[in-house]
C-alpha cells in the first residue's frame, strides 16, 4: 500500500464510526438551518462565479487538470480541509477532508477535465474558438467541483457553530472523459470509509433520479501489435506490418457489430498507425470502448474483441499485447438519498432566467439545429428506475454507486438541445447561465447534506436500500486488476503544445469582475440574423 492511500484511509478511517451520537433536532430546527444554508450559498455566489471562471479559462484535458487541482485544493486548504494528493497513482488527483467530529462521512465529487478541441469564447453564440484546435470546456466539467465547493463551506460553517458532527470529503472525477480514475479510487478503498456519496454533473434542469440509470457501462482498452520493419518498396517481404495486424482486428470487429444487441455500443481510433508510408509499421494500436448496459454485456464484447485481436496477431505473424484503460460500471443510483434530494430540489426550484439568458440559448439552439425553446422553465420529476434498458453514454461514478450509496445531482448550467461534447456546450459555461445554476444546484447539496447530518437514520434507510435492493441480485467485480496502472500520460502531449497558448487567456479575477469581462465580450453576442 502506498503512502498517500494509507495517509487517506488513516485519515478517513479516524473520521468514520458506526453509530452516530448526533444531538436531536426537530423538523422545525432542521428546516431552519437548511434554509440557512441555502442562503450562505446565495451570499456566496460571487465566490462560485470566480471558481467556475478559473476553471474554465485553464481547460485542461484528463490527466493533465494541474492547474485546475491546484486551484481548488489552494481553496479547500485555506478553508481547513486536508488534502491527500496524487491518490491511485494520479498526480492530480486529491482527496480534501474536513471532520467535526463523530457524524456521517459524506463525499461531494464532480468531474474538472474537458473536451479536445472544443475552445470557445463563453456567451458567443456562433463557433469562435479561443485558441484554434485547443481543449475547452464543452461538456461542462468547470462547474461542478464548485459547486460543490460551496456547498461544503456553507454546510461547514453551520456544522461549526452548531456543533454539529460529522466529516467532509471533497474529490475530483479526473479524466472522467476517458473513464479512467473513480474505478482506481474504489480499487484502492478510497470509499471503504464513506457513508454516502453526493456526486454533480451539468446539465440542462434540476434533477436526480434513483435506481438503474439510462446508459451504459464499458471498459477501454487499447490493443497493440509488434512486427518487423522493412523498406516499403526495396524489401517489403521482408516486414510484418503492425498496421496491417490493426486493421484486420477493425475489419473482424466491424463484421462483429453485426451481431451486437442493439443495447451495445462502441466505437474505436487508431492511436499509432506508423511512422511514415515507406516503412512498414513496427508497431501500431488502435483504442476501443465497448459498452453495454450490464457488466457481463460489457465482459462479454471484451472477450470477444480478444479472440479477434488474437487472430489479427496469427494472419499478420505479429505479437499482440493489451491495456486497459478505463472502465465504467453501469449506474445504480441511491432510492433513499434521491428522495430526500429531490424534496430541496422543489423547495430550490429553477434559476429565474433573465432575457439575455433566454436570448444566448435560443440562439445557441438554432446555430446547431434544435428547436430554440431556450431555457428549461419547468423542473424535471424525480427519475424513476429505467421499466427497459436504455442504451447510451457511461460515466465511472458507476463505479462509485456500487461500493456507496450514491446519487448524482444534475445541475442547470447548460442549455438544452445541443449534441454534447461539442463546442457548443462550452458557450454557456462562464456565463451568468453557469453561475445561477450552479448556485441553484450548491443549495440542493447543501440542504440535502444537512438532511443526513441530523437524520442519522436517513443513512441507514440508503444503506438498506445498498445492501437488500440494489446489491441483492448483483455484486459487483472491478474490471481492473490489482497491477492494472492509471494512464496518466494521455493527453500530455496535447496540453504541453496549447497549454501555453491558454495560459495568456487564464482568468484573472483580481483584475476582472467576470470572465466575459476580460475578454471582452459582450453578454449575449449573437448573429445578427438572430
Amino acid at each position: 500500500m502506498s503512502v498517500r492511500k494509507y495517509t487517506l484511509l488513516l485519515v478517513l478511517t479516524c473520521y468514520s464510526v458506526l453509530a452516530f451520537g448526533q444531538k436531536k433536532y426537530s423538523p422545525k430546527q432542521i428546516s431552519k438551518l437548511k434554509n440557512e444554508v441555502a442562503q450562505l450559498v446565495e451570499q456566496n455566489h460571487k465566490q462560485t462565479q470566480v471558481m467556475i471562471d478559473k476553471i474554465f479559462s485553464f481547460a485542461e484535458l484528463g490527466f493533465q487538470e494541474f492547474e485546475s487541482s491546484r486551484y481548488l485544493t489552494g481553496i479547500l486548504k485555506e478553508n481547513g480541509f486536508e488534502i491527500v494528493e496524487s491518490v491511485s497513482g494520479i498526480p492530480t488527483a486529491w482527496f480534501a477532508t474536513w471532520s467535526n467530529g463523530e457524524g456521517p462521512t459524506i463525499a461531494l465529487g464532480s468531474d474538472v477535465d474537458c473536451i479536445p478541441k472544443a475552445s470557445q469564447y463563453p456567451g458567443v453564440a456562433y463557433h469562435k474558438p479561443m485558441v484554434e484546435g485547443a481543449p475547452g470546456h464543452g461538456e461542462g466539467h468547470n462547474a461542478g467541483i464548485p459547486l460543490n465547493i460551496t456547498a461544503a463551506l456553507a454546510v461547514k460553517q453551520v456544522m461549526e457553530r452548531e456543533n454539529i458532527g460529522g466529516t467532509l470529503v471533497l474529490w475530483p472525477g479526473i479524466a472522467e472523459e476517458l473513464v479512467a480514475a473513480k474505478a482506481w479510487y474504489t480499487r484502492d478503498g478510497l470509499f471503504d470509509n464513506i457513508d454516502l456519496c453526493i456526486f454533480t454533473h451539468v446539465s440542462s434542469n434540476l434533477s436526480v433520479s434513483y435506481g438503474q440509470a439510462s446508459g451504459t457501462g464499458l471498459i477501454s482498452v487499447e490493443y497493440t501489435f509488434e512486427g518487423e520493419a522493412a523498406h516499403g518498396a526495396g524489401a517489403p517481404w521482408r516486414g510484418r506490418s503492425a498496421l496491417d495486424a490493426v486493421e484486420l482486428m477493425n475489419v473482424g470487429w466491424n463484421y462483429k457489430r453485426e451481431h451486437l444487441h442493439p443495447l451495445k455500443r462502441s466505437h474505436s481510433i487508431i492511436t499509432d498507425g506508423g511512422d511514415q508510408p515507406n516503412v512498414v509499421p513496427s508497431k501500431a494500436s488502435i483504442w476501443y470502448y465497448f459498452r453495454d448496459v450490464t457488466y457481463e454485456g460489457i465482459m462479454e464484447m471484451y472477450e470477444a474483441a480478444n479472440n479477434i485481436a488474437k487472430g489479427a496477431a496469427l494472419m499478420t505473424d505479429t505479437e499482440m499485447s493489451s491495456r486497459i484503460l478505463g472502465t465504467a460500471w453501469p449506474r445504480h443510483f441511491n432510492k433513499v438519498i434521491a428522495e430526500t434530494m429531490y424534496e430541496n430540489i422543489k423547495q430550490v426550484g429553477l434559476p429565474a432566467w433573465d432575457e439575455k439568458d433566454q436570448t444566448l440559448a435560443r440562439a445557441v439552439q438554432r446555430e446547431v439545429g434544435s428547436n430554440p425553446r431556450g431555457l428549461s422553465t419547468t423542473l424535471s420529476d424525480l427519475g424513476l428506475p429505467v421499466k427497459s434498458p436504455v442504451s447510451g453514454g457511461s460515466d465511472d461514478i458507476g463505479d462509485v454507486s456500487w461500493k456507496v450509496p450514491t446519487v448524482t445531482l444534475r445541475f442547470p448550467s447548460n442549455i438544452p438541445g445541443l449534441q454534447g461534447h461539442h463546442w457548443s456546450n462550452a458557450i454557456a459555461m462562464a456565463t451568468p447561465i453557469a453561475h445561477k445554476g450552479a448556485t441553484a444546484g450548491a443549495k440542493v447539496e447543501a440542504m440535502t447534506i444537512i438532511d443526513f447530518l441530523l437524520n442519522p437514520e436517513l443513512v441507514d434507510q440508503a444503506w438498506d436500500y445498498f445492501n437488500n435492493v440494489q446489491s441483492k441480485e448483483t455484486q459487483y467485480k472491478p474490471m481492473i486488476g490489482a497491477d492494472d496502472l492509471p494512464p496518466v500520460y494521455l493527453n500530455k502531449k496535447i496540453m504541453d503544445e496549447f497549454r501555453p497558448q491558454l495560459e495568456k487567456f487564464y482568468y484573472d479575477e483580481k483584475q476582472f469582475n467576470t470572465y466575459l469581462e476580460q475578454l471582452g465580450v459582450t453578454y449575449p453576442t449573437i448573429q445578427k440574423k438572430d
